[in-house]
């Protein structure tokens, strides 16, 4: 080694030199910078979930194992939906007629085992009717190329508005006087098993069939192609305008199922505000949960954070006495919020 060289390492910008020492000092911060980034981008929903449920146990007085199964509970029928809205967002679509669907479902669901007295043929009609719906939508948007915001906002406009007038504005209401009346509204709607809800459990079995889905089968591994570049995804062989119709068709089918759990549950359904604003409270756990709207990115199993995150959002809001008509306005910051913490993933990986 020359006199230069051995001065170039020892005081210039050599390894062993000053200059290199500092230049080492800031490759090793930023790979630390970007180890911590890269947990954020990946687990921002678990990061999120913990704030929001500790600020929830601050503010909730006596808070009981009880206390959270009925945060579960109540982020069941949210959550299915959330699970099939999901799969359509993956692929850079939308779906705007769940609220809208699930209360025409929900309602003639009831009509269905009113007439019947059969709890089985109520869920047979309500996962049905939601398939046909997730159909026509899909068809729609897979093979005529609609764009899928114009289609499902006119299906969200059609399922309300025939969900009024099959009723004629009233209450669909389950008959208390059927033999299985009971088993329906009380057992499966509203008991728990091993202290959780029963509904509760329907939930994470439906999210542990969509995560497997999602993250273990080649029709997956499709969905996330087809998001992340549609077009290489053609290339590779991927029938893109069928996948969407699947998908949107898995959407109506949890859409329906969410309909039977909502009957269940609530035992009557109001045409006129039931499933009100619950497409975009579904895209609110989808965000939270760390699902990209642009498509092709974000961990399933993240919904449930999501929609729980939402659900204790709620419970929060009623902890503190807040009007109820300033209870949007909060989950509308929140919505937002999520979406910026997005952008900033999307741009720390630029």
């Amino acid at each position: 080694m020359s006199d230069a060289e051995k001065l170039e390492r020892y005081e210039g910008s050599g390894p062993g030199g000053p200059a290199g020492r500092k230049g080492g000092a800031v490759r090793a911060a930023r790979r630390a910078g970007d180890s911590v980034l890269g947990f954020w981008g990946s687990y921002s929903y678990v990061i999120i979930f913990i704030a929001i449920f500790i600020t929830f146990v601050l503010v909730s007085k006596n808070l009981t194992w009880s206390g959270i199964m009925l945060v579960l509970r109540q982020s069941a029928v949210l959550g299915v939906i959330g699970f099939g809205m999901a799969l359509v967002i993956l692929v850079g679509d939308i779906d705007l007629s769940v609220g809208s669907g699930l209360v025409l479902i929900s309602g003639l669901t009831v009509m269905v085992y009113n007439a019947t007295n059969n709890v089985f043929a109520a869920l047979l009609a309500s996962l049905g009717m939601g398939i046909a719906a997730g159909l026509f939508n899909g068809l729609l948007v897979g093979i005529a190329k609609m764009p899928p915001f114009i289609v499902t906002l006119a299906t969200m406009l059609i399922f309300r508005s025939l969900a009024l007038y099959i009723s004629h504005s009233r209450l669909y209401e389950l008959d208390s006087s059927l033999s299985s009346f009971s088993a329906f509204h009380y057992g499966f709607g509203n008991s728990p098993l091993a202290t959780v809800p029963v509904v509760g459990l329907m939930f994470l079995v439906v999210a542990a069939v969509i995560t497997y889905m999602c993250t273990s089968t080649k029709y997956g591994k499709r969905i996330y192609a087809l998001g992340s570049n549609a077009r290489a995804a053609r290339l590779a062989g991927i029938n893109t305008e069928w996948l969407k119709v699947s998908l949107f068709v898995i959407c109506g089918l949890l859409v329906g199922f969410a309909s039977f759990i909502n009957v269940a549950m609530n035992r009557s359904v109001s045409p006129a505000n039931t499933g009100i604003s619950f497409e975009m409270y579904a895209i609110a756990g989808i965000v939270l949960g760390g699902i990209s709207m642009s498509g092709g990115k974000g961990h399933v199993a993240g919904i449930i954070f999501g929609t729980m995150s939402f659900t204790m959002v709620s419970r929060i809001i009623d902890a503190f006495e807040l009007s109820t008509e300033i209870n949007n306005t909060v989950k509308g910051i929140i919505l937002l919020l999520a979406i910026a913490l997005q952008m900033i993933k999307k741009r720390s990986r630029e």
